[in-house]
């Protein structure tokens, strides 16, 4: 079989790069484009909080001949050092049907697409493909999220993905091969995992599944006139350092924010001043972690730590999950305390040496790269070092 020269796959036509301002909601942003504020159709329901930061390029494609539609353009891309990364996640699949008919998906190598959305049971299947003369089910997924060199998916809570990995298995004991394709779309990515701290369930699904679902992960390159280059790159998948560390246990960030100053009577601690602000407080739970993350949620409930002290009067913005097999918490206070405004001494660290476990800052901190920074090294690429 012949295949197609290498080339530059254009998918993307007349795009325009404009300002990123906010994200009003999933799929609706509030951009800046040639001087006016433009909306714009956005096709990712992920969070991508860590690459929709306020001041960030993105790359906006115009729609004409939708009278319907209440928005002029779609986002299709953000861009990240200077590196487009393409969120358009209904175009996942042409880009990966491109490089399967180019040759360039490691262990697919010589396979072709008999055809698309494929109907099994009652969900659909990205492909089926033929593949050293066996018929291959294939489902593609789309990964934005990244740290240096560790990408991880998925960044939201997804019951569908898990749900279709499963069934891909049992399709699997029929005699039917499966497989799973990851395109990340940061281009320095060595390393894949299943994002443990964000989707425990679906980590659990691929860990049960893949002796009969092959996961594979590959890296794409965009070009700045978003035109991906003809390669892919293979990613490590560590499967021992995943089993290690997905487990229902480790840190987490709660974030909070204060409408008003305040004082207010804290533990032994006494009547402390809390300033009005953004309130970043770190805490662990080495068993039991999604409960105690879901006991910062709610209101109602005995006060027996300090942050219950501050929960009832502050409004809940998050909580973000650090699952490890070690204790990270004093780590992250004082990789925290190296970005905060200020911190409250003596808060939420009375049974350890550091100062405090509760960091303040005027603005969101989910709007400052340098916490994403730091969150994408206690997620992701501290575990590179260790796998």
């Amino acid at each position: 079989m012949t295949r197609q020269p290498a080339e530059t796959l254009r998918i993307f036509e007349d795009a325009r790069v404009a300002e990123f301002l906010d994200r009003p909601n999933r799929f609706l942003v509030r951009c800046r484009l040639g001087g006016r504020t433009v909306r714009a159709f956005l096709p990712n329901p992920g969070r991508l909080r860590e690459l929709l930061l306020p001041g960030r390029p993105v790359y906006l494609v115009p729609e004409h001949g939708h009278p319907t539609r209440k928005t002029q353009f779609t986002m299709v891309a953000v861009e990240r050092e200077h590196h487009p990364v393409v969120l358009h996640t209904h175009r996942t699949n042409d880009v990966a049907r491109h490089l399967i008919e180019l040759d360039l998906v490691p262990g697919l190598k010589g396979a072709r697409v008999i055809r698309a959305e494929v109907k099994s049971g009652s969900s659909r299947f990205d492909f089926l493909l033929s593949h050293r003369g066996a018929d291959v089910l294939l489902e593609v997924k789309s990964c934005t999220l990244a740290g240096d060199r560790v990408a991880m998916f998925p960044d939201a809570v997804t019951e569908r993905g898990a749900r279709h990995v499963r069934e891909l298995a049992q399709i699997a004991r029929t005699g039917t091969r499966t497989a799973v394709l990851f395109v990340v779309q940061w281009p320095y990515a060595t390393t894949f995992m299943p994002d443990f701290h964000t989707d425990l369930e679906f980590t659990r699904a691929l860990l049960e599944c893949r002796r009969h679902v092959k996961t594979r992960a590959i890296s794409v390159r965009w070009d700045q006139e978003l035109g991906l280059l003809p390669e892919a790159r293979a990613l490590e998948i560590p499967w021992r350092t995943i089993e290690r560390e997905a487990g229902d246990r480790g840190s987490y960030l709660l974030v909070l924010r204060l409408n008003r100053t305040r004082v207010l009577p804290i533990g032994r601690l006494g009547r402390i001043r809390l300033a009005k602000g953004f309130y970043v407080y770190v805490g662990s739970a080495m068993a039991n972690l999604s409960k105690r993350v879901e006991r910062h949620r709610r209101l109602r409930k005995r006060a027996h730590w300090h942050i219950d002290r501050l929960r009832p009067h502050a409004q809940f913005i998050d909580a973000l999950p650090i699952r490890s097999s070690e204790r990270l918490e004093c780590d992250l206070a004082r990789a925290i305390d190296g970005i905060a405004s200020w911190s409250i001494p003596g808060f939420g660290s009375s049974d350890c040496r550091c100062e405090s476990h509760l960091f303040g800052m005027t603005g969101n901190p989910q709007d400052d790269e340098a916490f994403h920074d730091l969150l994408a090294l206690f997620r992701m690429d501290r575990l590179n070092a260790s796998s």
